[in-house]
């Protein structure tokens, strides 16, 4: 049995086991179980805006970079297509923006709020308890939980900390049922900041430490990223568990050692992934991230000067004041792709603060029909046949598996090559992709190289380039170039060798911002065994 039925299957099983733990009939276990006065506060180092308050007090939540008017009423009580800023309200990350309020009005609204989720949504939901909701929601109460008890009468105490600890239970009884790998990691990350926040027995912290060090490992690569090759789900974790190694500092042993430098690597991979222009790469669903979270994880994280290197089959390039970040392609394990692209020879470039090729990113969560066609190589920096993927992530296809050539790096020369594996079959050719850092990274230097792997050459060649949001393009009559005006009054010239040159219409879509329109360039050419495409973008002086 393959590795994705085998998955598959194992779903099934915990799903059905997870449905007979919720049912009425055992749920009211839990609250026998809950009864614990925890206390707090969990260290929270993610950044506060006092603006955020004022104006969830006149109905207004801007949450997910999307602004949802009340008028007064609870944001627990409005129907929101938006699953987004539906999940960051049910996940009350938002409760820290209450963190340094000393008003006694603006506290006794942000209790009022939990006390409002706790009316309408403290009974078992599958939507609204999901084990990744349920872990982010107890993380937050607990890093809060003197704000939310101060000046609260003994029934609203007592509703809080019954409401916490039935929260609390319900992830020990169902973290075993998790269906997803980070649903696991979620659950114990909770687990472990409800045991920090025990007022007397920290006997299992150990223990607690100990499960959450073991899980990490079996869901993280060597060099510390997660084996969805998500930035996204790297960052979300580093958010819980930053603050959790923190917290459990006091509690020093070889377990926590090893949990805190297994962090540190984590660390160290979101940073390779992160580009000069602050933002991390948009591969295998990862989008536009909140850029103030971000900088506060990676204040949190270890000093160590960026380097060009090989990351979870990334190739990383870093020169003067750019960055390339290229993907092989590599699909994570069954289980951890759910949110795969298909980013075979894909990748992303800038200088400075600016980016200059990216991808479209992933599909918005509120148009799920487009979330395929997001999810293909098309929607890449990156060469195809055929408009065609190397290996289809999604559609006929999709489950098989590939043998990747490993990603090369020369270091000494800021040079990377990638080849792609899948296309032999349909084309009888493979393509093979070097990209080059030169003159202290003003130029980047691309090679696109069709290899014959025998049988029948057929097809059509074409290399797309998404260009960042605000370039504008421009073609010098008389010249074979694009002349690129960067939004930062940078322009770079883009010349090429082999091909046939046209613009096309682009999107970069992000989950806080929506869409932006964009420009791409697409080369084309017949497929020929032994072709090459020759392309430069560098920087006019």
């Amino acid at each position: 049995m393959s590795g994705q039925r085998i998955f598959a299957a194992r779903r099934l099983l915990v799903r059905t086991a997870d449905k007979l733990m919720t049912t009425p009939l055992t749920r009211w276990t839990w609250q026998g179980l809950a009864e614990l006065a925890y206390k707090g506060d969990l260290p929270d180092f993610r950044p506060a805006d006092r603006d955020a308050v004022r104006e969830m007090m006149t109905g207004r939540y801007l949450l997910a970079s999307k602004l949802i008017e009340t008028g007064g009423a609870s944001p627990f009580g409005v129907d929101v297509d938006h699953p987004e800023w539906w999940n960051n309200l049910q996940g009350f990350s938002w409760l820290r923006h209450f963190r340094d309020v000393r008003d006694p009005g603006e506290r006794l609204f942000a209790r009022t709020l939990v006390l409002d989720w706790i009316g309408r949504e403290g009974k078992f939901d599958p939507d609204s308890w999901s084990l990744m909701l349920t872990a982010q929601r107890v993380l937050n109460w607990l890093r809060h939980l003197t704000l939310l008890l101060d000046g609260a009468t003994p029934e609203q105490a007592k509703t809080i900390q019954r409401s916490l600890g039935t929260q609390v239970q319900s992830l020990r009884v169902r973290a075993p049922m998790a269906t997803e790998p980070v649903e696991a990691l979620f659950a114990a990350m909770g687990l472990l900041g409800a045991e920090l926040c025990e007022p007397e027995d920290s006997s299992n912290v150990e223990l607690r430490l100990a499960k959450l060090d073991a899980l990490l490992a079996s869901q993280l690569d060597v060099e510390g990223l997660h084996k969805s090759r998500n930035p996204r789900v790297q960052l979300s974790l580093l958010v819980e568990l930053s603050s959790l190694r923190r917290a459990a500092s006091n509690h020093s042993s070889p377990t926590h050692s090893a949990l805190s430098d297994r962090i540190d690597r984590m660390h160290e991979a979101l940073d390779a992934l992160t580009l000069s222009s602050g933002e991390p790469v948009y591969f295998n669903g990862c989008g536009q991230v909140p850029h103030d979270v971000l900088v506060a994880v990676q204040a949190n994280g270890p000093s160590v000067p960026p380097r060009s290197r090989i990351l979870g089959g990334y190739g990383i390039l870093r020169s003067g004041e750019a960055v390339v970040v290229a993907d092989s392609g590599l699909r994570p394990p069954p289980g951890y792709d759910g949110e795969a692209h298909a980013g075979h020879l894909a990748f992303e470039f800038s200088h400075r603060s600016e980016l200059i090729l990216g991808s479209c990113g992933p599909a918005p969560l509120d148009m799920p029909e487009t979330r395929d066609l997001f999810r293909q190589a098309i929607a890449h920096s990156s060469p195809t046949i055929e408009g065609e993927d190397a290996v289809p992530v999604s559609g006929k296809g999709s489950g098989q598996r590939v043998a990747l050539p490993a990603p090369q790096l020369d270091g000494a020369e800021h040079s990377l090559l990638l080849g792609s594996a899948g296309y032999a079959a349909r084309f009888g050719v493979e393509i093979e992709r070097r990209l080059t850092l030169i003159g202290d990274g003003m130029t980047l230097v691309g090679q696109d190289r069709l290899v014959g792997k025998g049988g029948d050459p057929k097809g059509r060649l074409a290399i797309r380039f998404h260009l960042a949001p605000g370039i504008a393009v421009h073609a010098p009559v008389g010249e074979g170039m694009r002349r690129l005006t960067l939004p930062n009054g940078e322009v770079w010239s883009f010349l090429w060798e082999g091909g046939e040159l046209h613009e096309d219409d682009s999107v970069r879509q992000s989950a806080y911002l929506g869409f932006h329109r964009t420009t791409q360039l697409v080369l084309e050419a017949d497929v020929v065994p032994g072709f090459e495409i020759g392309w430069i973008l560098t920087r006019e002086q």
